[in-house]
């Protein structure tokens, strides 16, 4: 206010200044020697005014000293409290520093348990969440009950607000090893389901592409062995005989003389190893004997004639023959390859034990 008095002040005065030197250098003398001491007066009202009417501005008064009223606030830890979970009988165990500070006019502390309001506040705050959440993932859990429960808001009643800190959120050591074989359980199942169906999607491209006939058999053999025809052409016969086991067919017409003969597929060595009843070698025949076929078993392990181990062996599996009540294949075993430890008429003795025979044979 003071300012803006000052400013209408300055201006009056210039221009005031201007009029008067205007008036002196260009009115007539009979204009202004009347009219400057009317000027000069109200200057000096003007000026008069400006110190000696000016109010002292009385000095701020104090505000009055009104105390800090401490807000009255509390804290009590919850431990282990069951919380139900998305998943049936699988309850979270939660753990937190409640705090609550009261709300509005005081009220009678006989009639409410603060404590309790706070705790019930807290839990249902918690229970909202975690009843839409997985129980396997309590940890994650934790991290967001720490963020929703860490600020402070008022109850339902209205008497105090409440928050959580240090908030912990586990299952039951049972629960968490049920959990564990469970996921455990649906992994090896993915994997088994995965395998399976694996393996069926190659068994119908093989049986039902590569495998279909003989021709889709060798197109598939040349392309896997690097267009490698002359390997291909030497396979035929087998993939022929591959194909047509897998139709569970006969080998084709056409390709039959590509397949070789079983019966000529014996080796020399397998021929020679069976001799006959007159001593002479030669493929075995119907009637052949159990020695005899004992006898080519020895030759194919390269036994010669005369090795003291063709005896012991012979022994050792007469005895296991006459265990399973076959003493007359045992007999003939002994008097072929062991004859001078052979019976004596009337069978042989299986209580008699070889230095190989098993405990309690």
């Amino acid at each position: 206010m003071s300012s803006g008095r000052n400013t209408v002040t300055i201006y009056f005065t210039v221009f005031g200044g201007l009029i008067l030197a205007g008036l002196v250098l260009f009115a007539p003398r009979q204009i202004w020697s009347w009219l400057l001491p009317v000027l000069l007066l109200a200057g000096l009202a003007v000026a008069g005014t400006k110190v000696f009417g000016r109010r002292p501005v009385p000095p701020p008064r104090p505000e009055p000293y009104r105390p800090v009223i401490p807000v009255e606030s509390g804290e009590q830890r919850v431990v282990q409290v069951p919380l139900p979970s998305n998943e049936e009988d699988y309850d979270f165990l939660f753990s937190a520093v409640v705090r609550w500070s009261p709300l509005g006019a005081a009220v009678n502390e006989s009639a409410i348990s603060r404590e309790g309001l706070a705790i019930d506040a807290i839990l249902e705050r918690a229970r909202r969440i975690t009843e839409d959440r997985h129980p396997a993932r309590a940890a994650l859990v934790q991290h967001e009950l720490n963020g929703a429960l860490g600020r402070m808001q008022p109850d339902d009643t209205g008497c105090l607000r409440a928050m959580a800190e240090s908030v912990t959120l586990t299952l039951s050591g049972h629960d968490q090893e049920r959990l564990d074989k469970m996921a455990t359980v649906r992994k090896n199942r993915a994997l088994w389901e995965h395998e399976r169906k694996y393996e069926q999607s190659k068994r119908e491209y093989l049986g039902e592409d590569v495998l279909k006939d003989t021709g889709s058999a060798v197109v598939w053999w040349l392309a896997r062995n690097d267009d490698q025809v002359d390997r291909t052409v030497k396979d035929i016969g087998a993939l022929a005989q591959l194909s047509s086991a897998a139709n569970n067919t006969e080998v084709p017409e056409r390709f039959r003389h590509l397949v070789p003969d079983p019966g000529a597929a014996r080796s020399p060595d397998a021929s020679a190893a069976y001799p006959d009843r007159t001593g002479t070698t030669g493929s075995p025949r119907e009637g052949t004997s159990a020695a005899d076929h004992f006898d080519a078993f020895l030759r194919a392990m390269d036994f010669p004639e005369g090795d003291p181990q063709r005896a012991l062996l012979a022994r050792q599996v007469a005895e296991r023959v006459a265990e399973y009540g076959r003493q007359e294949v045992a007999d003939g075993l002994l008097r072929r390859f062991d004859p001078s430890d052979a019976p004596a008429p009337g069978g042989f003795d299986p209580s008699v034990e070889s230095p190989d025979a098993l405990p309690g044979a």
